[in-house]
Protein backbone atom coordinates (compact mmCIF):
# COMPACT_ATOMS: atom_id res chain seq x y z
CA UNK A 1 0.00 0.00 0.00
CA UNK A 2 1.63 3.33 -0.93
CA UNK A 3 2.66 5.76 1.78
CA UNK A 4 0.54 8.45 0.51
CA UNK A 5 -3.11 8.14 1.87
CA UNK A 6 -6.16 7.56 -0.53
CA UNK A 7 -8.65 10.22 0.22
CA UNK A 8 -11.42 8.24 -1.46
CA UNK A 9 -10.72 5.05 0.21
CA UNK A 10 -13.54 5.03 2.63
CA UNK A 11 -15.63 4.86 -0.57
CA UNK A 12 -13.67 2.05 -2.61
CA UNK A 13 -13.65 -0.25 0.38
CA UNK A 14 -16.31 -1.59 2.47
CA UNK A 15 -16.12 -2.18 6.40
CA UNK A 16 -14.41 -5.33 6.93
CA UNK A 17 -13.90 -7.29 10.28
CA UNK A 18 -12.63 -10.60 11.30
CA UNK A 19 -14.10 -13.46 11.08
CA UNK A 20 -15.35 -16.16 13.91
CA UNK A 21 -14.35 -19.30 14.92
CA UNK A 22 -16.87 -21.84 13.93
CA UNK A 23 -19.32 -22.08 16.54
CA UNK A 24 -19.38 -25.37 16.99
CA UNK A 25 -14.97 -25.27 17.35
CA UNK A 26 -15.56 -22.35 19.95
CA UNK A 27 -18.48 -24.12 21.69
CA UNK A 28 -15.77 -26.80 22.89
CA UNK A 29 -13.12 -24.58 24.41
CA UNK A 30 -12.85 -21.28 26.11
CA UNK A 31 -10.26 -19.79 23.78
CA UNK A 32 -10.87 -16.04 22.09
CA UNK A 33 -13.93 -16.19 19.54
CA UNK A 34 -12.80 -14.14 16.70
CA UNK A 35 -9.69 -14.80 14.55
CA UNK A 36 -7.31 -12.38 14.43
CA UNK A 37 -7.16 -10.27 11.39
CA UNK A 38 -4.43 -10.20 9.18
CA UNK A 39 -2.47 -7.49 8.36
CA UNK A 40 -3.78 -6.43 4.66
CA UNK A 41 -7.80 -6.19 6.39
CA UNK A 42 -6.24 -3.51 8.98
CA UNK A 43 -4.13 -1.56 6.80
CA UNK A 44 -6.98 -1.32 4.27
CA UNK A 45 -9.35 -0.35 6.88
CA UNK A 46 -6.90 2.02 8.57
CA UNK A 47 -7.24 3.39 5.28
CA UNK A 48 -10.66 3.90 5.43
CA UNK A 49 -9.97 6.99 8.33
CA UNK A 50 -11.00 10.44 7.11
CA UNK A 51 -8.29 12.04 9.08
CA UNK A 52 -11.21 14.41 9.75
CA UNK A 53 -10.74 18.15 9.96
CA UNK A 54 -12.48 17.44 13.59
CA UNK A 55 -12.25 14.03 14.52
CA UNK A 56 -15.17 13.35 16.71
CA UNK A 57 -13.65 9.83 17.39
CA UNK A 58 -11.57 12.14 20.03
CA UNK A 59 -14.79 13.02 21.62
CA UNK A 60 -16.41 9.77 21.49
CA UNK A 61 -13.53 7.94 23.45
CA UNK A 62 -12.89 8.90 27.59
CA UNK A 63 -9.49 8.49 27.01
CA UNK A 64 -9.25 11.08 24.08
CA UNK A 65 -7.00 8.51 21.93
CA UNK A 66 -5.38 10.34 18.65
CA UNK A 67 -7.72 7.43 16.41
CA UNK A 68 -6.60 9.12 13.01
CA UNK A 69 -2.90 9.27 13.88
CA UNK A 70 -2.48 5.50 14.71
CA UNK A 71 -4.78 5.11 11.58
CA UNK A 72 -2.43 6.54 8.91
CA UNK A 73 0.58 4.85 10.79
CA UNK A 74 -0.97 1.58 10.16
CA UNK A 75 -2.47 2.29 6.94
CA UNK A 76 1.27 3.41 5.71
CA UNK A 77 2.94 0.07 7.73
CA UNK A 78 4.40 2.09 10.31
CA UNK A 79 3.40 -0.21 13.11
CA UNK A 80 6.36 0.58 15.62
CA UNK A 81 4.89 4.76 15.23
CA UNK A 82 1.05 3.46 15.66
CA UNK A 83 1.63 1.53 18.66
CA UNK A 84 3.63 4.80 20.08
CA UNK A 85 1.08 6.66 19.09
CA UNK A 86 -1.52 4.48 21.02
CA UNK A 87 -0.16 3.76 23.91
CA UNK A 88 0.26 7.51 24.72
CA UNK A 89 -3.33 7.87 25.55
CA UNK A 90 -4.13 4.23 26.61
CA UNK A 91 -2.12 2.29 29.05
CA UNK A 92 -3.77 -1.26 28.31
CA UNK A 93 -5.17 -1.01 24.33
CA UNK A 94 -5.02 -5.14 24.26
CA UNK A 95 -7.56 -4.98 26.76
CA UNK A 96 -9.85 -2.25 25.21
CA UNK A 97 -9.57 -3.76 22.02
CA UNK A 98 -11.47 -6.88 23.08
CA UNK A 99 -13.35 -5.23 25.75
CA UNK A 100 -14.40 -1.62 24.76
CA UNK A 101 -17.63 -1.44 22.66
CA UNK A 102 -16.25 1.33 20.48
CA UNK A 103 -17.56 4.98 21.42
CA UNK A 104 -15.45 5.99 19.46
CA UNK A 105 -17.07 4.28 16.09
CA UNK A 106 -20.26 5.24 16.66
CA UNK A 107 -18.81 9.09 16.83
CA UNK A 108 -16.91 8.43 13.44
CA UNK A 109 -17.99 11.08 11.07
CA UNK A 110 -18.17 8.58 7.96
CA UNK A 111 -21.28 6.70 10.49
CA UNK A 112 -23.10 9.62 9.53
CA UNK A 113 -23.99 8.36 6.06
CA UNK A 114 -21.97 4.72 6.19
CA UNK A 115 -20.28 1.99 7.89
CA UNK A 116 -18.02 3.39 10.71
CA UNK A 117 -14.30 2.65 10.52
CA UNK A 118 -13.14 -0.53 12.38
CA UNK A 119 -11.69 1.57 14.93
CA UNK A 120 -11.48 -1.05 17.76
CA UNK A 121 -10.25 -3.65 15.43
CA UNK A 122 -7.42 -2.11 14.13
CA UNK A 123 -6.48 -1.08 17.71
CA UNK A 124 -6.32 -4.22 18.59
CA UNK A 125 -4.05 -5.63 15.74
CA UNK A 126 -1.45 -2.67 17.14
CA UNK A 127 -1.29 -3.79 20.65
CA UNK A 128 -1.17 -7.53 19.76
CA UNK A 129 1.71 -6.37 17.17
CA UNK A 130 3.31 -4.64 19.69
CA UNK A 131 3.73 -7.39 22.03
CA UNK A 132 4.45 -10.08 19.67
CA UNK A 133 7.39 -7.58 18.32
CA UNK A 134 8.92 -7.07 21.36
CA UNK A 135 8.14 -3.27 21.83
CA UNK A 136 5.70 -3.52 24.72
CA UNK A 137 8.43 -3.37 27.79
CA UNK A 138 8.78 -2.31 31.26
CA UNK A 139 9.45 1.49 31.68
CA UNK A 140 10.55 1.74 35.25
CA UNK A 141 10.89 5.42 36.69
CA UNK A 142 14.21 7.75 36.40
CA UNK A 143 14.27 7.99 39.98
CA UNK A 144 12.37 7.34 43.11
CA UNK A 145 10.12 10.15 44.41
CA UNK A 146 10.56 9.34 48.07
CA UNK A 147 6.48 8.52 48.24
CA UNK A 148 4.60 5.54 48.82
CA UNK A 149 0.72 4.99 47.45
CA UNK A 150 -2.06 2.68 47.45
CA UNK A 151 -3.84 1.37 45.19
CA UNK A 152 -7.25 -0.53 46.57
CA UNK A 153 -8.77 -2.88 43.29
CA UNK A 154 -6.35 -4.03 40.29
CA UNK A 155 -9.29 -3.54 38.06
CA UNK A 156 -8.63 -1.51 34.76
CA UNK A 157 -8.91 1.96 36.91
CA UNK A 158 -6.61 0.73 39.64
CA UNK A 159 -4.19 -1.09 37.20
CA UNK A 160 -4.02 2.06 35.26
CA UNK A 161 -3.85 4.37 38.19
CA UNK A 162 -1.07 2.10 39.58
CA UNK A 163 1.20 2.16 36.02
CA UNK A 164 1.05 6.01 36.01
CA UNK A 165 2.04 6.22 39.29
CA UNK A 166 4.77 3.91 39.14
CA UNK A 167 5.86 5.60 36.30
CA UNK A 168 6.04 8.57 37.72
CA UNK A 169 8.38 7.11 40.33
CA UNK A 170 6.04 6.71 43.99
CA UNK A 171 6.61 3.25 45.18
CA UNK A 172 3.04 1.71 44.55
CA UNK A 173 1.18 -1.12 46.01
CA UNK A 174 -2.06 -2.94 44.78
CA UNK A 175 -4.42 -4.08 47.53
CA UNK A 176 -6.58 -7.38 45.97
CA UNK A 177 -8.82 -9.20 47.73
CA UNK A 178 -8.91 -12.13 45.27
CA UNK A 179 -5.92 -14.34 45.28
CA UNK A 180 -4.85 -13.35 41.43
CA UNK A 181 -4.73 -9.32 40.55
CA UNK A 182 -6.98 -7.81 37.95
CA UNK A 183 -10.34 -8.00 39.11
CA UNK A 184 -13.40 -8.31 36.98
CA UNK A 185 -11.12 -8.63 33.63
CA UNK A 186 -10.01 -11.73 35.64
CA UNK A 187 -13.07 -13.14 37.36
CA UNK A 188 -15.62 -11.66 36.08
CA UNK A 189 -15.15 -11.48 32.16
CA UNK A 190 -15.18 -15.27 30.45
CA UNK A 191 -11.87 -16.32 28.77
CA UNK A 192 -13.30 -16.62 25.52
CA UNK A 193 -13.84 -12.83 25.54
CA UNK A 194 -10.39 -12.42 27.44
CA UNK A 195 -8.25 -15.14 27.94
CA UNK A 196 -6.25 -14.66 30.96
CA UNK A 197 -2.74 -14.67 29.37
CA UNK A 198 -3.58 -11.02 27.87
CA UNK A 199 -4.14 -10.03 31.59
CA UNK A 200 -1.19 -11.64 33.06
CA UNK A 201 1.67 -10.31 30.33
CA UNK A 202 0.70 -7.16 31.31
CA UNK A 203 0.68 -7.64 34.66
CA UNK A 204 3.94 -8.74 34.30
CA UNK A 205 5.37 -5.37 32.64
CA UNK A 206 3.96 -3.86 35.50
CA UNK A 207 5.44 -5.62 38.29
CA UNK A 208 8.88 -4.85 36.15
CA UNK A 209 8.49 -1.74 36.45
CA UNK A 210 8.40 -1.85 40.17
CA UNK A 211 4.22 -1.88 40.72
CA UNK A 212 3.82 -4.29 44.04
CA UNK A 213 0.43 -6.62 44.04
CA UNK A 214 -0.77 -8.05 47.52
CA UNK A 215 -3.33 -10.60 46.76
CA UNK A 216 -5.83 -12.31 49.11
CA UNK A 217 -6.05 -8.80 51.01
CA UNK A 218 -9.00 -7.37 51.61
CA UNK A 219 -8.71 -3.94 52.81
CA UNK A 220 -11.07 -2.58 55.55
CA UNK A 221 -11.48 -5.72 56.97
CA UNK A 222 -7.81 -7.42 56.24
CA UNK A 223 -6.07 -4.80 56.80
CA UNK A 224 -7.39 -1.19 58.53
CA UNK A 225 -7.46 2.16 56.82
CA UNK A 226 -5.48 3.18 59.84
CA UNK A 227 -2.85 0.49 58.47
CA UNK A 228 -3.22 2.26 54.99
CA UNK A 229 -3.01 6.02 56.41
CA UNK A 230 0.38 4.90 58.30
CA UNK A 231 1.53 3.54 55.75
CA UNK A 232 1.06 5.28 52.39
CA UNK A 233 0.83 9.24 51.92
CA UNK A 234 -1.78 8.92 48.99
CA UNK A 235 -4.62 6.51 48.84
CA UNK A 236 -6.81 5.74 45.83
CA UNK A 237 -9.57 3.77 45.42
CA UNK A 238 -10.32 1.59 42.83
CA UNK A 239 -12.62 -0.44 44.43
CA UNK A 240 -15.22 -0.97 41.67
CA UNK A 241 -19.17 -1.47 41.97
CA UNK A 242 -20.58 -4.88 42.54
CA UNK A 243 -23.15 -4.41 44.64
CA UNK A 244 -26.31 -6.19 42.66
CA UNK A 245 -29.26 -4.70 41.41
CA UNK A 246 -31.86 -7.22 42.80
CA UNK A 247 -34.72 -8.27 40.92
CA UNK A 248 -37.12 -8.47 43.86
CA UNK A 249 -39.16 -11.02 42.86
CA UNK A 250 -38.25 -12.93 46.25
CA UNK A 251 -35.20 -14.30 44.26
CA UNK A 252 -33.39 -15.34 48.05
CA UNK A 253 -36.44 -17.94 48.61
CA UNK A 254 -35.53 -20.36 46.01
CA UNK A 255 -32.74 -22.58 44.91
CA UNK A 256 -31.58 -22.22 41.29
CA UNK A 257 -31.92 -17.93 40.98
CA UNK A 258 -28.56 -16.70 41.07
CA UNK A 259 -26.63 -13.13 39.95
CA UNK A 260 -25.33 -13.11 37.08
CA UNK A 261 -21.65 -11.93 38.41
CA UNK A 262 -21.86 -15.08 40.87
CA UNK A 263 -22.14 -17.96 38.18
CA UNK A 264 -19.36 -15.66 36.36
CA UNK A 265 -16.88 -15.73 38.82
CA UNK A 266 -17.51 -19.67 39.84
CA UNK A 267 -16.72 -20.22 36.34
CA UNK A 268 -13.96 -18.26 35.72
CA UNK A 269 -11.88 -19.45 39.07
CA UNK A 270 -13.08 -23.18 37.49
CA UNK A 271 -11.53 -22.70 34.41
CA UNK A 272 -7.92 -20.72 36.57
CA UNK A 273 -8.00 -24.28 38.53
CA UNK A 274 -8.97 -21.94 41.93
CA UNK A 275 -11.12 -23.33 44.92
CA UNK A 276 -14.90 -22.46 44.75
CA UNK A 277 -15.66 -20.01 47.56
CA UNK A 278 -19.43 -20.84 47.18
CA UNK A 279 -21.13 -23.69 45.91
CA UNK A 280 -20.54 -24.21 42.35
CA UNK A 281 -23.58 -22.79 39.88
CA UNK A 282 -23.72 -24.87 36.81
CA UNK A 283 -25.97 -24.68 33.48
CA UNK A 284 -25.48 -28.19 32.83
CA UNK A 285 -28.48 -29.78 31.04
CA UNK A 286 -30.54 -27.03 32.81
CA UNK A 287 -33.19 -25.30 31.27
CA UNK A 288 -31.86 -21.48 31.56
CA UNK A 289 -32.93 -18.14 32.28
CA UNK A 290 -31.05 -14.84 31.79
CA UNK A 291 -33.04 -11.77 33.01
CA UNK A 292 -31.08 -8.98 31.11
CA UNK A 293 -29.75 -7.94 27.55
CA UNK A 294 -26.68 -6.41 28.02
CA UNK A 295 -22.64 -7.46 28.22
CA UNK A 296 -23.02 -9.49 31.39
CA UNK A 297 -26.28 -11.40 29.68
CA UNK A 298 -24.62 -12.34 26.97
CA UNK A 299 -21.63 -13.36 28.90
CA UNK A 300 -23.73 -16.24 30.48
CA UNK A 301 -25.26 -17.39 27.39
CA UNK A 302 -21.98 -18.07 26.24
CA UNK A 303 -20.88 -19.95 29.30
CA UNK A 304 -23.89 -21.71 29.78
CA UNK A 305 -23.61 -23.11 26.12
CA UNK A 306 -20.28 -23.84 27.20
CA UNK A 307 -21.58 -26.08 29.85
CA UNK A 308 -24.40 -27.93 27.68
CA UNK A 309 -26.95 -26.43 28.94
CA UNK A 310 -30.70 -27.90 27.86
CA UNK A 311 -31.69 -24.33 26.63
CA UNK A 312 -31.18 -20.64 26.96
CA UNK A 313 -32.92 -17.35 26.80
CA UNK A 314 -32.25 -14.02 27.26
CA UNK A 315 -34.68 -11.54 28.38
CA UNK A 316 -34.92 -7.74 28.59
CA UNK A 317 -38.14 -6.04 29.61
CA UNK A 318 -37.16 -2.03 27.69
CA UNK A 319 -38.04 -1.94 23.78
CA UNK A 320 -36.77 -4.61 21.04
CA UNK A 321 -33.82 -2.35 19.63
CA UNK A 322 -34.07 -1.66 15.69
CA UNK A 323 -31.30 -3.79 13.45
CA UNK A 324 -30.89 -0.54 11.75
CA UNK A 325 -28.74 2.62 13.12
CA UNK A 326 -30.29 6.22 13.05
CA UNK A 327 -27.00 8.52 13.18
CA UNK A 328 -28.99 11.77 11.87
CA UNK A 329 -31.08 11.74 14.91
CA UNK A 330 -28.48 11.13 17.16
CA UNK A 331 -24.88 11.16 15.77
CA UNK A 332 -22.17 11.06 17.80
CA UNK A 333 -24.13 10.27 20.46
CA UNK A 334 -24.36 6.07 21.41
CA UNK A 335 -27.66 4.91 19.50
CA UNK A 336 -30.01 2.40 20.61
CA UNK A 337 -29.61 -0.34 18.05
CA UNK A 338 -29.41 -4.44 18.33
CA UNK A 339 -25.73 -5.44 19.54
CA UNK A 340 -25.19 -8.77 18.96
CA UNK A 341 -21.86 -10.66 20.42
CA UNK A 342 -20.34 -13.77 19.48
CA UNK A 343 -21.96 -15.86 22.06
CA UNK A 344 -25.52 -14.68 20.18
CA UNK A 345 -24.10 -16.88 16.88
CA UNK A 346 -23.88 -19.75 18.87
CA UNK A 347 -27.05 -20.44 20.43
CA UNK A 348 -29.70 -19.99 22.62
CA UNK A 349 -32.73 -17.18 22.22
CA UNK A 350 -33.57 -13.44 23.11
CA UNK A 351 -36.59 -11.65 23.48
CA UNK A 352 -37.00 -8.10 24.72
CA UNK A 353 -40.40 -6.17 26.08
CA UNK A 354 -40.71 -9.32 28.11
CA UNK A 355 -41.46 -8.04 32.32
CA UNK A 356 -40.88 -10.38 34.84
CA UNK A 357 -43.84 -10.53 37.66
CA UNK A 358 -42.79 -13.87 39.06
CA UNK A 359 -40.70 -16.57 40.07
CA UNK A 360 -42.09 -19.60 39.82
CA UNK A 361 -41.32 -22.34 42.33
CA UNK A 362 -41.67 -26.16 43.44
CA UNK A 363 -40.30 -27.73 46.72
CA UNK A 364 -37.91 -24.62 47.15
CA UNK A 365 -36.36 -24.46 43.69
CA UNK A 366 -36.87 -22.15 40.62
CA UNK A 367 -39.36 -23.74 38.28
CA UNK A 368 -40.29 -21.02 35.96
CA UNK A 369 -40.84 -17.36 35.19
CA UNK A 370 -43.80 -15.63 35.06
CA UNK A 371 -43.43 -12.62 32.45
CA UNK A 372 -45.81 -10.31 30.84
CA UNK A 373 -45.42 -8.78 27.45
CA UNK A 374 -45.33 -5.09 27.12
CA UNK A 375 -45.40 -2.02 24.85
CA UNK A 376 -44.08 1.18 24.28
CA UNK A 377 -46.35 3.65 22.40
CA UNK A 378 -44.72 5.73 20.02
CA UNK A 379 -41.10 5.09 20.85
CA UNK A 380 -38.97 4.95 17.63
CA UNK A 381 -35.26 4.57 19.67
CA UNK A 382 -34.53 8.23 19.75
CA UNK A 383 -35.09 10.82 23.08
CA UNK A 384 -36.71 9.60 26.10
CA UNK A 385 -38.20 6.31 26.42
CA UNK A 386 -41.69 5.95 27.95
CA UNK A 387 -43.16 4.26 30.36
CA UNK A 388 -44.14 0.18 29.47
CA UNK A 389 -47.67 -0.74 29.02
CA UNK A 390 -48.77 -4.24 29.32
CA UNK A 391 -50.77 -5.66 26.23
CA UNK A 392 -52.33 -8.30 28.45
CA UNK A 393 -50.16 -11.36 27.31
CA UNK A 394 -48.45 -13.60 29.92
CA UNK A 395 -45.34 -15.76 28.68
CA UNK A 396 -44.45 -18.78 31.52
CA UNK A 397 -40.80 -19.68 30.89
CA UNK A 398 -39.54 -22.78 31.84
CA UNK A 399 -36.41 -22.27 33.99
CA UNK A 400 -34.39 -24.71 36.22
CA UNK A 401 -31.50 -21.98 36.33
CA UNK A 402 -32.35 -18.19 36.86
CA UNK A 403 -29.25 -15.63 35.86
CA UNK A 404 -29.79 -12.16 37.11
CA UNK A 405 -27.87 -9.86 35.36
CA UNK A 406 -29.87 -6.42 35.38
CA UNK A 407 -26.75 -4.17 36.59
CA UNK A 408 -25.43 -2.73 39.82
CA UNK A 409 -26.40 -0.15 42.06
CA UNK A 410 -22.80 0.86 43.48
CA UNK A 411 -19.70 0.20 45.76
CA UNK A 412 -20.38 -2.77 47.52
CA UNK A 413 -20.44 -1.79 51.96
CA UNK A 414 -17.36 -1.97 53.31
CA UNK A 415 -16.16 -0.45 56.64
CA UNK A 416 -13.03 1.29 55.06
CA UNK A 417 -15.59 4.10 53.41
CA UNK A 418 -16.65 5.57 57.10
CA UNK A 419 -12.97 4.54 58.26
CA UNK A 420 -11.62 7.15 55.58
CA UNK A 421 -13.50 9.57 56.03
CA UNK A 422 -15.18 8.43 52.03
CA UNK A 423 -18.53 10.13 51.61
CA UNK A 424 -20.79 7.58 50.06
CA UNK A 425 -23.37 9.21 48.19
CA UNK A 426 -27.26 8.39 47.21
CA UNK A 427 -26.26 6.82 44.20
CA UNK A 428 -24.04 4.04 46.22
CA UNK A 429 -20.96 5.63 44.93
CA UNK A 430 -18.02 7.54 46.44
CA UNK A 431 -18.09 11.39 46.32
CA UNK A 432 -15.47 13.36 44.85
CA UNK A 433 -14.60 16.75 43.65
CA UNK A 434 -13.59 17.09 40.03
CA UNK A 435 -10.29 16.19 40.87
CA UNK A 436 -11.13 12.62 41.79
CA UNK A 437 -10.32 13.89 45.67
CA UNK A 438 -12.62 12.02 48.36
CA UNK A 439 -10.86 13.04 51.26
CA UNK A 440 -7.49 14.47 52.44
CA UNK A 441 -4.88 12.24 50.96
CA UNK A 442 -7.70 9.79 49.29
CA UNK A 443 -8.77 9.59 45.53
CA UNK A 444 -11.38 7.38 43.99
CA UNK A 445 -11.68 6.10 40.66
CA UNK A 446 -13.75 3.74 38.21
CA UNK A 447 -16.73 2.28 38.43
CA UNK A 448 -16.71 3.26 42.41
CA UNK A 449 -17.78 6.60 41.27
CA UNK A 450 -19.41 6.56 38.47
CA UNK A 451 -21.27 3.24 39.29
CA UNK A 452 -21.08 0.49 36.35
CA UNK A 453 -19.16 1.82 33.26
CA UNK A 454 -17.17 0.85 30.32
CA UNK A 455 -13.32 -0.65 30.98
CA UNK A 456 -12.34 2.80 28.94
CA UNK A 457 -13.63 5.29 31.27
CA UNK A 458 -12.29 3.53 34.32
CA UNK A 459 -8.24 3.01 32.54
CA UNK A 460 -9.30 7.54 31.92
CA UNK A 461 -10.35 7.31 35.71
CA UNK A 462 -7.09 5.73 36.58
CA UNK A 463 -5.18 8.01 35.08
CA UNK A 464 -7.03 11.07 35.96
CA UNK A 465 -6.74 9.92 39.51
CA UNK A 466 -2.92 9.16 39.51
CA UNK A 467 -2.20 12.78 38.00
CA UNK A 468 -4.37 14.26 40.78
CA UNK A 469 -2.40 12.13 43.20
CA UNK A 470 0.91 12.96 41.59
CA UNK A 471 -0.36 17.02 41.74
CA UNK A 472 -1.22 16.30 45.72
CA UNK A 473 2.40 14.66 46.72
CA UNK A 474 4.20 17.75 44.91
CA UNK A 475 2.09 20.24 46.84
CA UNK A 476 2.94 18.04 50.18
CA UNK A 477 6.39 18.73 49.23
CA UNK A 478 5.98 22.20 48.76
CA UNK A 479 4.49 22.56 51.47
CA UNK A 480 6.85 21.26 53.84
CA UNK A 481 9.86 23.56 52.15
Amino acid sequence: MPDRADPRAFLVHRRRVAEYRPAAERLSDNRHQQLPPGEPMLREQAGRCMACAVPFCHTGCPLGNVVPDWHDHVRAGRWREASDSLHATNNFPELTGRLCPAPCEEACVLALNDDPVTIRQVELGIADRAFQAGWVRPRPAGRSSGHAVAVVGSGPAGLAAAQQLTRAGHAVTVFERDPLPGGLLRFGIPDFKLEKTVVDRRLDQMRDEGTTFETGADVGRDITAGDLRDGFDAIVLATGAQRHRPLDLGEHALRGVHHALDYLIGRNRALAGLPATRPQITAESLRVVIVGGGDTSADCLGDALREQAASVIEIAHGPTPPRARRPLQVWPRWPFVLRSYGAHEEGGERDWQLEPLELLGRDGRVVGVRCRRVEFPGYDGVGARPQPVPTGEEVVLDADLVLVAIGFSGVEESPLFDALGVTVGRRNTIAVAPSGRATEGVFAAGDCVRGADLIVSAIADGRAAAAAVGAHLAERVQAAG
